[in-house]
C-alpha cells in the first residue's frame, strides 16, 4: 500500500498538468466555434467558459478509460476526446487494430491508420504526417499519431485528423494522449489492487489448515454413535463454513454473513473443546447490513481461540460485540487468553515475525487499511497473560464497498 499511494498522487498531479495545457488549445478552438452561442451563459469570461468546457469534457471521457484500453472503453471515450481536441476525426488503437473511430473517413482512412501507428510504435514518438488522401471531399488531410503508454510500455495510439498541418494540433494531441495514458495507468493500479486483495483472500483461505479440518471432522465423528443428531448439525455447520470461506465472488460481504461464519467456526471449535469455550455475542441489529471486507472477522476469532484454548489449559472466554456508533459500526473481539508481548505483535504486523500467529492478523490489518485508510487500522490491545482485544471501526458507507451478493442469512443471536 505504501508504494501505491505515491504513484497515484504522481499520476493525479500529471493529469492536472495535462488538463491545464489542453485547456489552452481548447480555448481558441471552442471560443471560435461556439463563442457566439455561449455569450448568453453566465459562466464568466470566455477563457473561464472554455476552461469549464474542457474540464467537463475530460471528466466525461475519464470513466470509460479507467476500465482499460478495450473496444468498449475506446468507443465511449473517442467522441469526448474528439470534442476535447476539436478535430475532424479521431481514432484510438491498441498495438494491433483500431478500437474506435469517431468522425468521417473511417471507410478509407481506417485501413491506413495502423500502418502509421506501427511507425510511431517503432520510434516511440508522436508523428505528424500527410494522409495523402486523394478524395477532394475528404477533410482529413493531416494526421497526428501520439502514443498511449502504460506500465508495460506503449499500449497503442491516439490518432487525430485535421484539415491542415498544425503545430498546435500536434502539441494538443500529444498532451491529450498523455492524459489518456494517465487514466490507463490508473486503471492498471485499480486492477493491481484487486489482484492484491484476491491474493490476500487466497492466503487466508490457505490458512484454514488441514489441522483444523482434521480436528473438526474428528470431533464430528466422535458424536456419530453417541449423539447422531448433533453430529448431523455439526456436519452441516462444517459444510456451510467451508462453502462461505471458499466462495469465489466478491471482495466484500455483510456483517451478518461474516458473523454467521464466525458462529459456525465457534460451533466446530466448541465440539472439540467442550465447556472450556465460553462465547458471548452482542450485536446491534442496526449494523448487520454493514458491508466490510470478506473474511476479516474469522481470523480474529481464530486467533482468540488459539491463544485462549490451544495455548492454555484454562477456560477461554471470548466476547464479540458489534455496536452502532453513528456513521460507523464498532466491532470488538476480546479473549482472556495468554496474550502476547506488544513488541512481538508489532513485529508480526510488520511481517518481521513468522510465528504461530500465521498471516491472519497482518492480513486483516493490511486489508482494512487498504479499503478505509490508515485511520481505520485495527486497534489491538494485549499484554503477556492479559488476553487480547481487537477493535475495528467500519464506516457504514464507503464508495466502492458493497457486499456481493447481498447476504441471505442472519446470525442466530
Amino acid at each position: 500500500m505504501t508504494g501505491v499511494a505515491p504513484a497515484v498522487l504522481a499520476l493525479l498531479v500529471a493529469a492536472g498538468a495535462v488538463l491545464l495545457l489542453g485547456a489552452g488549445w481548447a480555448v481558441g478552438r471552442w471560443h471560435a466555434r461556439r463563442g457566439e452561442r455561449a455569450a448568453g451563459m453566465d459562466l464568466g469570461t470566455p477563457v473561464e467558459r472554455a476552461t469549464f468546457h474542457t474540464l467537463h469534457t475530460a471528466s466525461l471521457a475519464a470513466p470509460p478509460l479507467r476500465a482499460g484500453l478495450t473496444e468498449d472503453a475506446a468507443r465511449k471515450a473517442a467522441r469526448r476526446l474528439r470534442s476535447l481536441l476539436g478535430t475532424e476525426a479521431l481514432c484510438l488503437t491498441d498495438r494491433e487494430s483500431v478500437l474506435a473511430w469517431d468522425g468521417p473517413g473511417a471507410d478509407h482512412h481506417q485501413r491506413r491508420a495502423m500502418a502509421r501507428v506501427a511507425v510511431m510504435l517503432a520510434s516511440g514518438r508522436s508523428q505528424s504526417v500527410r494522409t495523402e488522401c486523394q478524395r477532394p471531399d475528404c477533410p482529413l488531410k493531416w494526421a497526428v499519431v501520439a502514443p498511449l503508454t502504460g506500465e508495460d510500455g506503449m499500449l497503442g495510439a491516439l490518432v487525430a485528423y485535421g484539415s491542415r498541418e498544425s503545430a498546435v494540433l500536434v502539441r494538443a494531441a500529444t498532451e491529450v494522449a498523455r492524459w489518456v495514458s494517465v487514466q490507463l495507468e490508473l486503471s492498471e493500479l485499480d486492477r493491481s489492487r484487486t489482484r492484491l486483495m484476491e491474493a490476500e483472500i487466497k492466503a487466508l483461505r490457505a490458512q484454514i489448515s488441514p489441522h483444523f479440518i482434521f480436528n473438526s471432522l474428528a470431533a464430528i465423528a466422535s458424536f456419530v454413535r453417541t449423539d447422531p443428531e448433533r453430529a448431523r448439525e455439526l456436519l452441516l455447520e462444517f459444510a456451510d463454513f467451508t462453502r462461505y470461506s471458499f466462495r469465489r465472488h466478491g471482495d466484500f460481504t455483510t456483517l451478518a454473513d461474516e458473523l454467521r461464519s464466525v458462529q459456525q467456526y465457534l460451533a466446530l471449535a466448541g465440539a472439540r473443546f467442550g465447556d472450556r469455550l465460553k462465547v458471548t455475542l452482542q450485536v446491534a441489529p442496526e449494523v448487520l447490513p454493514v458491508a466490510l471486507p470478506f473474511l476479516c472477522l474469522q481470523p480474529l476469532v481464530e486467533n482468540a481461540v488459539k491463544h485462549g484454548l490451544e495455548d492454555s489449559t484454562e477456560e477461554c472466554r471470548i466476547t464479540i460485540t458489534a455496536r452502532d456508533a453513528g456513521a460507523e459500526a464498532v466491532i470488538t473481539v476480546e479473549d482472556n487468553g495468554v496474550g502476547m508481548d506488544p513488541a512481538l505483535l508489532r513485529r508480526i504486523l510488520a511481517g518481521e515475525h513468522g510465528g504461530s500467529s500465521g498471516i491472519g492478523l497482518p492480513n486483516v490489518d493490511e486489508r482494512i487499511r487498504q479499503v478505509y485508510g490508515d485511520a481505520y487500522g485495527p486497534v489491538m490491545e494485549t499484554g503477556v497473560g492479559a488476553g487480547m482485544k481487537v477493535t475495528l471501526r467500519i464506516p457504514k458507507y464507503r464508495a466502492g464497498v458493497h457486499s456481493s451478493p447481498p447476504g441471505h442469512q442472519s446470525p442466530r443471536l
